[in-house]
């Protein structure tokens, strides 16, 4: 079933979308998108797309992970220069703070957020640097992972896991057992075990990459397989439940690879290895779902284009926690376009 997929079978979706870092798909036939408009994307089964925007404009939120909520509300993690924290938006675009802090500290610029099967809420912090390129180093480790426990208000906020080298993405394994994180200038996938209370321990190294590779995104699939996205080589990795690591997708240019490396271990590497893609097709994929009826199309989220990619996969994606959420209301007075 491993077999390659060609860039020629691999199709755009949607248009005129603005950093379409992050994707989540649902049972409906919708498209997510993190949108650098301020919010959220949202790409019907017909093709039709509007948007989802706070009603304030001087946030200027630039989300990059999203989150979806039974409620049809929206989390979005704020990768600001300097500020982050995560908000809500709800269906009629009213914007409040989600988190906003931890121990009493502002959060810095945020990378993800994620919902698990108990409501409970996984926020990612990929660097404590100022600018964040100072973290684009394999010996920086100063990401982290915080817990948001919605079941009680008791619960305040709190870090779970600290020292990871650039946190990005981070799911729920589909037990629920455990939470899996990429370690992307770490060039790594580890594990965590979960109690009860969300307390995370018995750190796990699941995968390391090679030269080229510093994964992003995430997702699974029902054969248990852990699909990975590479931002800069746009490369998907299939890791097999053996640990055994198959290359899905690939496109990138050798010299401008070369480059990138050589930069990453001289300790150099800046905004200028990431915003500029050297490729066929895709550009500087970073996030990947499946969904489609049967959960066999894979979606590619892009930081580079005003568009995501999909293509047909032999394997069946997991279900995501929020496959059959409705999400909010298309709006019916107003263009496609607006808000």
């Amino acid at each position: 079933m491993s077999t390659m997929i060609s860039l020629d079978n691999i199709e755009k979706v949607g248009t005129g979308l603005n950093r379409p870092e992050c994707v989540l798909s649902t049972s409906n036939g919708r498209l997510y998108t993190a949108d650098w408009r301020g919010g959220v994307g949202i790409t019907e089964a017909d093709g039709s797309q509007w948007y989802l925007l706070p009603n304030d404009k001087s946030l200027n939120l630039k989300p990059n992970g999203i989150c979806l909520m039974p409620d049809g509300s929206v989390l979005v993690a704020h990768l600001g220069d300097t500020d982050g924290g995560v908000y809500r938006i709800a269906q009629d675009g009213t914007t409040t703070p989600f988190c906003l802090e931890v121990d009493g500290e502002p959060l810095p610029p945020s990378n993800y957020v994620h919902l698990d099967e108990k409501g409970r809420v996984w926020i990612t912090i990929s660097t404590r640097k100022m600018p964040r390129s100072e973290g684009y180093k394999p010996d920086v480790c100063d990401g982290f992972v915080v817990l948001v426990d919605t079941s009680s208000e008791d619960v305040p906020p709190r870090i779970v896991a600290d020292n990871l080298g650039y946190t990005n993405e981070c799911l729920v394994s589909p037990d629920g057992n455990k939470l899996y994180v990429n370690e992307t200038f770490a060039r790594k996938l580890v594990s965590f075990d979960i109690a009860e209370n969300g307390d995370l321990s018995n750190k796990t190294t699941v995968a390391e990459f090679g030269l080229g590779t510093f994964p992003d995104g995430m997702t699974f699939d029902t054969d248990g397989g852990i699909w990975i996205t590479s931002i800069v080589s746009n490369r998907v990795i299939r890791i097999a439940s053996d640990g055994s690591q198959t290359v899905m997708i690939e496109d990138c240019n050798n010299e401008h690879l070369e480059w990138v490396e050589a930069a990453f271990q001289a300790g150099e590497m800046g905004r200028p290895h990431l915003d500029n893609a050297q490729s066929k097709k895709l550009k500087n994929i970073s996030s990947l779902a499946f969904g489609g009826s049967d959960l066999k199309t894979g979606y590619l989220g892009c930081l580079l284009d005003q568009s995501i990619y999909s293509f047909d996969s032999d394997y069946v994606g997991h279900a995501p926690v929020h496959w059959n959420f409705d999400g909010p209301n298309k709006p019916t007075m107003k263009s496609e376009t607006e808000s």
